[in-house]
């Protein structure tokens, strides 16, 4: 019997209300004509829809009892192009090139593990395609914009939610706890993990020359839109993609869980390089110290999610105290 998807439909009208709004009062805001917003709120609208797949455990289970693995990473590879025409037909931004380039991206991420069977070889591989595409900046090339708004997000997204659900349904990845919404083991864990960087990460930034504080008092709901923007986007990818797949895997190939937390935490870190401008060291060396306490809130829980916790709390605290 197919699981009910009551949460998957909850958030999805909570979500195209929310997103509609701000897009209107952003529209409005700027100026947009509503002929060019209309699509860009389209396209958000459809991609967000796509976003919340591989976060709801139900509607992956949808997924794996309607299709076969072939029509399912079909499906990935439409439900990626389909936000990109959703804009770019009706601003002007469609291009043949851009498009092309898309569905061959798109393709390779889709089809990866239909194609290649799991082993070290493909599994490096595949980490490696994700990471070229995202530090290439790929993307931002294709999901070109007529106005003052990042389109290319539509990208990044894409990116996210499409690599997941290939690692997740297509690869078999297992026991990582991919999801949005912590339980309370893990917002313990996570909260703890962020007291425990507290003393060790910030003074290393200031002493470093990172960052300087700068408290001038801070908005809640401000902050707590912080925090929930990086916890669903910029953590949930970087914890899925370092801890839940490198981490992971490090560990099941040496047998030596700290050095796999240890490698990984150095490669966190050095994918903070191009941060601002490259190669930022300061950035990189508090990265890397903070990436050891995300390993390890990760490897306690067995859960991303809880990862997800100390990352967005100390990006949220980073952003809110320091400059």
């Amino acid at each position: 019997m197919l699981p009910k998807l009551g949460a998957f439909r909850a958030a999805l009208l909570t979500g195209w209300i929310g997103l509609s709004t701000a897009g209107w009062l952003y529209a409005r805001a700027k100026n947009i004509p509503l002929w060019l917003a209309l699509p860009i709120i389209a396209a958000f609208l459809l991609e967000y829809s796509f976003y919340l797949v591989p976060g709801i455990e139900a509607a992956r289970e949808q997924l794996r009892a309607r299709l076969s693995r072939a029509a399912l990473a079909l499906a990935l590879a439409l439900s990626a192009i389909a936000p990109y025409l959703v804009y770019s037909l009706f601003t002007g931004q469609f291009s043949w090139m851009a498009c092309v380039s898309l569905v061959a991206i798109v393709a390779a991420v889709s089809f990866w593990y239909v194609v290649l069977r799991p082993s070290r070889v493909s599994d490096v591989l595949f980490l490696a395609l994700l990471a070229a595409l995202k530090f290439s900046h790929a993307l931002n090339h294709i999901y070109t914009s007529p106005i003052d708004v990042r389109v290319d997000i539509l990208g990044q997204l894409m990116l996210i939610r499409t690599g997941a659900l290939a690692a997740l349904e297509l690869r078999g990845v297992a026991n990582i706890g991919f999801g949005f919404i912590p339980n309370q083991k893990e917002w313990v864990a996570g909260v703890r993990y962020f007291f425990y960087f507290l003393p060790v990460g910030f003074p290393l930034a200031l002493a470093v020359g990172l960052v300087r504080l700068n408290f001038t008092g801070f908005l809640f709901w401000q902050t707590l839109a912080i925090f929930c923007g990086f916890l669903w986007v910029v953590a949930l990818s970087e914890e899925f993609f370092f801890r839940g797949l490198l981490q992971q895997w490090l560990t099941a190939w040496t047998a030596w869980p700290n050095l796999a937390l240890i490698a990984t935490s150095l490669l966190f870190g050095a994918a903070h390089l191009p941060v601002r401008a490259f190669p930022n060291w300061k950035m990189a060396v508090v990265s890397a110290v903070a990436g050891l306490f995300y390993g390890i809130a990760y490897r306690k829980t067995g859960s991303i999610r809880a990862s997800m916790v100390t990352h967005a709390l100390v990006v949220t605290a980073w952003r809110t105290l320091f400059v």
